[in-house]
């Protein structure tokens, strides 16, 4: 935990896991009530990144960074120069991004105090825009789960209700909208439902979301939608979405089993972002190669349908032993990064 007083900076860096590699997960700025809330943000959400690097087969750990604050109101360049330092303090063994409240803009200023940041736009040798890839693995997951539930992985005429239409949403629903896919979706934010609007997307309340008669739940927003208020009113045959940590308890995950409703590990079918990013560690950016490891996770997410299907347990437990086992073999060699 660290604070500047002079540029108004609270941050938290949550470290998880460094078995498989540094540590990485993006820096998310958000205006949390308590400092309790931003710490258990960052807690869950780093662990979400040690399974998500390892289910995708990255040499990458799970980190995450917190900024308390509007990104609106309380984001100035010294506040970011200061986060920079922060991230610098841990000589690599976290390495920062883009996330919820953050821009490649942003990663600018925070790439003048370190050179622990992942991201930068592709003119400053970086890997670009996170929610590009993110978008393009959400398709994909969706995709492997129709082919589980309706035979064939062809999403023509299906409905697709929307939580939240930030910025990996919007990338997701391109895709959707070529293949003919009528969306439904909602925000908080009203640029996020005119861009929205402007697509061809049908928008509603927040709250009713929940109840649209849809074949596809796409929880697309913060993380603990899918909980025992919200499972009652879900009329859809797949959950897939963007969110990370969609379910408020691992008990949910069981619930949609038990429901016969196909749930995507939000960690396995997220994981564009942070492949898009790992491609430049290392070596200069390759797109078409970042392209076709996120395509892959079709193929993972197919893999923990079957596992799911053959051992009769839910997919949320059948990512994680999917992430589990990779991170025990290489564990009985090592723990910690180094270096």
């Amino acid at each position: 935990m660290y604070s500047d007083p002079e540029s108004g900076l609270k941050g938290i860096i949550a470290i998880h896991d460094t078995t498989l590699g540094p540590s990485c997960g993006g820096t998310r700025m958000w205006p949390y009530a308590t400092e309790q809330e931003a710490l258990t943000d960052a807690l869950n959400l780093s662990r979400a990144m040690t399974y998500k690097s390892a289910a995708a087969g990255l040499h990458l750990g799970g980190g995450k960074g917190v900024i308390i604050g509007d990104p609106r109101t309380d984001k100035t360049e010294a506040l970011l120069r200061a986060w920079g330092r922060f991230v610098d303090t841990l000589g690599g063994r976290y390495l920062t991004t883009t996330d919820v409240g953050t821009t490649g803009r942003d990663l600018e200023a925070v790439r003048q105090e370190t050179q622990h940041v992942l991201g930068l736009d592709v003119t400053l040798g970086g890997s670009g825009d996170t929610s590009v890839m993110t978008g393009l693995g959400i398709y994909m997951g969706m995709k492997a789960c129709a082919s589980d539930v309706w035979g064939a992985d062809d999403l023509r005429g299906r409905t697709v209700a929307m939580q939240g239409f930030g910025k990996v949403a919007t990338h997701t629903a391109e895709h959707l909208i070529e293949e003919d896919v009528r969306i439904i979706a909602t925000d908080i934010n009203e640029m996020a439902l005119d861009r929205a609007r402007q697509m061809g997307v049908k928008v509603v309340g927040p709250d009713e979301i929940y109840d649209i008669d849809c074949d596809i739940f796409a929880p697309c927003a913060l993380g603990g939608v899918i909980n025992t208020q919200t499972i009652d009113r879900l009329r859809c045959s797949i959950v897939a979405g963007g969110a990370n940590n969609q379910l408020a308890t691992a008990e949910d995950g069981e619930e949609l089993h038990r429901r016969g409703i196909v749930y995507a590990p939000d960690f396995l079918i997220n994981a564009g972002g942070v492949i898009n990013a790992s491609a430049e560690i290392g070596q200069p950016y390759n797109p078409d190669r970042s392209r076709q490891q996120t395509e892959r996770i079709y193929e993972q997410m197919s893999a923990v349908l079957t596992t799911s299907r053959k051992q009769e347990i839910s997919t949320a437990r059948a990512a994680d032993i999917l992430a589990e086992s990779r991170l025990d073999s290489v564990r009985r060699m090592r723990r910690i990064w180094r270096g």
